[in-house]
């Protein structure tokens, strides 16, 4: 499950939490952990490497992404679901993420003006640096003093490399999609996925994954997934909120950066204009 950060890659395991477990109330939003992996756990890369990881170099904990890969995927029964913020790319020859053990991927890709304006809440930045930020070809991340480095680069960067890598069996799905569409886009998923289409199934884990039912989730016990940095994760969920926070020449900046892909993704209509 990849996506670029807040692009709607947990709304995405939420929903898929929901319809592999199928139960009666909605899956708890802390427990998305249970049958997922995350390919920054520090646990992971402990284990791999049979010591803590405090006081390791990026590069060495870079080193150590194929045994963390290859154990998060193998020796199991079922279908593992890992989640990524990495770009499709390589550091020292080494993949951010190891082609061997990787069956498929989802990309979820949202509009950088939205992205922008969720990243800033998110992170704790201001509306300039996230936008110097996404325009950032050496862009990384962590999500915490323990937590391994993920490389981003641009948003576009990110987004042609997920959707051009070579050999790789891809989904791609807008953020907009799920939102306009859900029934068709998420079903567009379970059918990646091999799963059977049942309708009334798929509708219950739609209605189980929906931004309300996660805000009220995190209102009532909070989130493990929260930045420090924001006062809750599921702040807005909506599309086009950008229209509302963004000036004019803020929108033209990322515009000038992105307009290639954003183009390609229907973000720019073919007369110009912005499309959500």
């Amino acid at each position: 499950m990849a996506s670029y950060p807040k692009s709607g890659n947990t709304w995405l395991r939420m929903f898929l939490a929901n319809l592999l477990q199928n139960p009666d109330r909605p899956v708890d939003i802390n427990a998305l952990a249970s049958g997922q992996f995350g390919d920054m756990d520090p646990r992971a890369y402990e284990v791999a490497a049979g010591r803590p990881i405090a006081g390791m170099s990026d590069v060495e904990l870079h080193r150590l992404r194929p045994a963390v890969h290859r154990a998060m995927t193998t020796n199991r029964n079922e279908m593992a679901i890992v989640k990524t913020h990495n770009a499709m790319a390589q550091r020292e020859g080494i993949p951010f993420v190891t082609p061997e053990v990787t069956q498929g991927a989802i990309y979820v890709i949202r509009n950088p003006m939205d992205v922008t304006v969720s990243f800033s809440h998110h992170y704790g930045l201001s509306l300039d640096d996230t936008i110097e930020a996404l325009a950032s070809t050496a862009h990384q991340i962590r999500t915490n003093d323990r937590g391994v480095f993920q490389y981003l680069g641009t948003w576009s960067e990110h987004a042609k490399s997920w959707v051009e890598a070579n050999g790789l069996n891809l989904l791609t799905l807008r953020y907009e999609d799920m939102h306009s569409n859900p029934m068709k886009t998420f079903g567009r998923a379970v059918s990646y996925l091999g799963l059977p289409r049942d309708p009334a199934r798929l509708k219950r884990a739609i209605k189980f994954s929906s931004f309300s039912e996660a805000a009220n989730q995190e209102k009532q016990k909070g989130f493990t997934e929260r930045s420090r940095s924001a006062d809750r994760f599921f702040r807005s969920g909506r599309a086009g909120t950008w229209r509302g926070h963004l000036s004019d020449e803020q929108v033209a900046r990322i515009r000038a950066t992105h307009e290639e892909m954003m183009i390609e993704f229907g973000y720019i209509k073919p007369n110009g204009r912005l499309a959500v």
